[in-house]
């Protein structure tokens, strides 16, 4: 089949330690799966059935790096998170057929423009442009799942200092579980990546700023966010 044009490419993050590289199909994320986030964006941490949001599977940066700071916001907030990629899939699955779909975990940041999320719950509106904007999704290096379990501790520095820290035994659903609830929802496909949700400590970030995420579970994964140029220095330069 032709095309009208040229496709877009789909991206790809590096795996640890290899040459070959991880396609990413879609981005589906888990919303408010620590007990203590929940309660900080004022929710309720009881164990009800999880929720799940996507972001466009080329808002993802692989590697993160040098980023422009997003159009369209005031308050753009940090939200660091273990990201599973898949390598296989299915419909209706059990939390145990579910695990097996793991292909590795990787680092990731689910950026957000609190602003317009805070007036998209206020108006009733979907979360898309708050969530699913241009490179609203760094993600690092996939880990291989043979060779770690994430059991230990995940955090984000903000220029050196520690301003998100969480235990994944802190998850209120478990990657496992996560997943299988997903499966009953959409078919899970090799490609597709499920960020688990984040700890405490969410808050802005501003120009400048300089984000590295960790855990025991991945590499690790920086960001530093620069200010985009003005009209009148973007006219400059044409």
């Amino acid at each position: 089949m032709t095309h009208a044009f040229r496709a877009a490419p789909h991206p790809a993050i590096a795996i640890e330690g290899e040459v070959l590289t991880f396609p990413v199909r879609r981005v589906w994320c888990v919303g408010r799966n620590y007990a203590d986030h929940a309660l900080e964006m004022g929710g309720d941490p009881v164990r009800e059935p999880p929720f799940f949001f996507a972001k466009p599977a080329d808002a993802v940066v692989p590697g993160g790096g040098i980023l422009p700071f997003p159009l369209a916001t005031s308050d753009l907030h940090h939200e660091v998170e273990l990201a599973v990629a898949l390598d296989r899939g299915g419909v209706d699955l059990s939390a145990e057929q579910a695990l097996g779909c793991v292909y590795g975990y990787a680092m990731a940041l689910d950026m957000t423009r609190r602003d317009l999320q805070a007036q998209a719950k206020r108006d009733g509106r979907p979360w898309d442009m708050a969530k699913g904007f241009d490179q609203s999704c760094p993600i690092g290096a996939v880990r291989r799942a043979r060779d770690v379990e994430p059991t230990g501790a995940i955090t984000l520095t903000v220029n050196g200092q520690v301003r998100q820290s969480g235990r994944f035994a802190d998850m209120i659903w478990s990657v496992a579980d996560c997943l299988a609830a997903l499966s009953r929802l959409v078919r899970l496909a090799p490609g597709d990546i499920l960020l688990t949700g984040t700890p405490s400590g969410v808050g802005p970030v501003v120009p400048g700023d300089i984000l590295v995420a960790h855990s025991d579970a991945a590499p690790s994964l920086g960001a530093t966010y620069l200010a985009r140029p003005s009209a009148s220095e973007r006219k400059a330069s044409c």
